[in-house]
């Protein structure tokens, strides 16, 4: 056994200044400990982690103080010093995180102090205009608005530069991208700074809406509004850009429709809106003026099928399904998303493009089960699982099952068992288990040949959904049929996980339903008895397998069943001793 050593936790220790140190030391006090002598202290420590220690005790000292914070000067220059410290650490520095939960726990009576010195450390943040000094500041702003109250109220205070400089970063990067054509390190930082720059704005957008849908913008000639129309835009011509990383026309994506959303009036005609994108049927003079100077290439009916590809992902993250707030509007908008997925799928053939799309797909299910719980009887209709939707779905995965990649064969698993909690949601008040869905599924299911290695999830995720014995009752030959496939190696792990999702439930059904004194032979004879005979008469391979891949999983689930085992290897034993004694005879 070999022993892995623990990482250790780098912690980057923080240096203050000349000017930095001055200012504390003029209130720093020999004979007593107050918060200027505990942070020259913490300054002058070599280690992050002590210093980690020290930033602890700034809160319980600062409630100790008897004079009132807010007016004692050497809480400002404390204040101020923390607040350049915070801004100076590196994003991944546990430091960081430290400080600003310290900062949280501030009394209120100096929070009003506090944010004054972060104010004017974050806007001295965004007077930079060094593209390659950008990154620093994303992540800055990006910090302040996670579990940071202190960062996030400052956010607020300087909401328009805020907007503002993300604005001109994403305009300032994507042009320098443009200049260093042909250079693909600079580049690749590049694309992954606008990637950070897309995500902090939408950040913005999220955590701070009220700002955006107050008064603010009630005149389109506000600042705000200029400065989301000018998000909207770059990040159209972002999504539009097949030369940028994947990633970042996905996020792009994500941020159309996130901007959209916050902007668009009435509300009620935004799913629709959304639609008409989708299938290329916007009439420009259907849409405000602003829209379409900011986002008309997409009022197009010919969009490149990636940029419909990650508008959809973006419409399923960032639409709200739940609750049937968007009305019939939005189940339209459900179902003609999955028409354009399911459309997409015989096109988009390249290997990150398919995987985006099955996830997409996977999101799409989920985006369902949710708009189901509220949903009208119509989209009930339209997602029972005798549906041409919900049959065209299915399509995709037994076309996608045994795909090459493992990422789709994995999102098409969960599309699929998504797809039996659609549908039984969709006939909550009958009964599963005689369900003619279900029944012909497992039907075509057990029709398809044991080498087709995308029939053992789909039949794993039927038993979670109907048990197991609904499914013996079609064929109780099947746990034997199965355990012939072990023989075959590539088959082997499918074969052997399938078993285990199915004498376990079905072990569960028994316990449930019967004393165990009346039902333990019934279950051994079902799945422990074929399992012998192939022990006793298969062949090197077959018992390789089983007793590698199956057996362990069996006494893992049912510990009891050994003693059955060496009983009847026992009973098996001394029959063929007499037998052999007979010949000699």
């Amino acid at each position: 056994m070999v022993l892995k050593k623990k990482k250790e936790v780098q912690v980057d220790a923080f240096f203050l200044d000349h000017q930095q140190l001055e200012k504390l030391q003029r209130f720093s006090k020999a004979e007593e400990q107050n918060l200027a002598s505990l942070l020259l202290h913490c300054a002058q420590l070599s280690s992050g982690i002590q210093q980690i220690q020290c930033i602890k005790q700034i809160t319980p000292l600062v409630k100790m103080m008897n004079q009132n914070p807010a007016s004692d000067p050497m809480a400002k220059a404390c204040l101020d010093v923390l607040g350049e410290t915070y801004f100076s650490l590196g994003v991944k520095n546990p430091l960081k995180k430290v400080l600003a939960s310290s900062l949280n726990g501030l009394p209120e009576q100096l929070m009003t102090l506090a944010l004054q010195s972060f104010v004017c450390c974050l806007r001295e943040e965004l007077k930079t205009t060094d593209v390659y000094l950008y990154r620093k500041v994303l992540d800055n702003l990006a910090s302040c608005m996670v579990d940071f109250s202190l960062g996030r109220a400052s956010i607020k205070n300087l909401f328009e530069e805020v907007l503002q400089f993300l604005q001109k970063s994403l305009i300032d990067i994507q042009e320098e991208n443009r200049q260093n054509h042909g250079n693909h390190i600079v580049q690749t930082q590049l694309m992954h700074d606008l990637l950070i720059a897309i995500k902090v704005s939408m950040m913005l957008v999220q955590k701070l809406q009220e700002n955006i849908q107050g008064g603010l913008w009630e005149h389109h000639e506000s600042s705000v509004w200029q400065s989301m129309c000018s998000l909207l835009k770059s990040s159209t011509n972002f999504l539009m850009d097949a030369t940028l990383l994947q990633t970042v026309q996905t996020t792009s994506g994500l941020a159309v429709i996130l901007f959209i959303k916050a902007m668009y009036e009435p509300v009620e005609e935004l799913p629709s809106l959304v639609s008409d994108l989708l299938l290329g049927s916007v009439k420009p003079a259907g849409v405000p003026v602003w829209f379409v100077s900011t986002c008309g290439t997409l009022c197009t009916e010919q969009l490149p099928d990636s940029v419909r590809l990650f508008l959809c992902h973006g419409a399923l993250a960032m639409l709200e399904w739940k609750n049937g707030s968007m009305g019939e509007n939005g189940e339209k908008l459900l179902l003609d998303i999955v028409s354009v997925l399911l459309s997409l799928s015989s096109e988009l053939k390249e290997s990150s493009m398919a995987t985006s799309l099955s996830r997409i797909l996977a999101i799409w299910t989920n985006s369902a089960l949710a708009a189901l719980i509220s949903g009208s009887p119509n989209l009930k209709i339209k997602l029972n699982g005798n549906s041409d939707v919900i049959g065209n779905v299915l399509e995709y995965v037994y076309t996608h099952w045994e795909h090459p990649l493992d990422a789709v064969r994995h999102q098409t698993k969960l599309i699929f068992k998504n797809l039996l909690q659609i549908h039984r949601t969709t006939i909550a008040d009958s009964n599963e288990k005689s369900d003619p869905f279900f029944e012909r599924l497992i039907k075509r299911l057990l029709s398809l040949e044991w080498h087709v290695k995308g029939k053992y999830a789909s039949l794993g995720c039927l038993v979670e959904c109907v048990g197991t014995e609904n499914i013996l009752q079609l064929d109780r030959t099947i746990p034997v049929q199965i355990l012939d496939v072990i023989s075959d190696q590539s088959l082997a792990p499918y074969a052997s996980d399938l078993l285990e999702t199915m004498f376990t439930n079905h072990k569960t059904h028994f316990t449930l339903s019967f004393q165990e004194s009346t039902w333990i032979d019934q279950w051994h004879d079902i799945w422990v008895s074929p399992l012998l005979v192939i022990l006793c008469e298969g062949n090197h391979d077959q018992t390789t397998y089983i007793i590698d891949y199956y057996l362990p999983k069996l006494l893992k689930r049912s510990p009891d069943s050994l003693s059955y085992m060496i009983r009847i290897l026992q009973a098996s034993a001394d029959a063929n001793l007499g037998k052999a004694t007979n010949i000699f005879l």
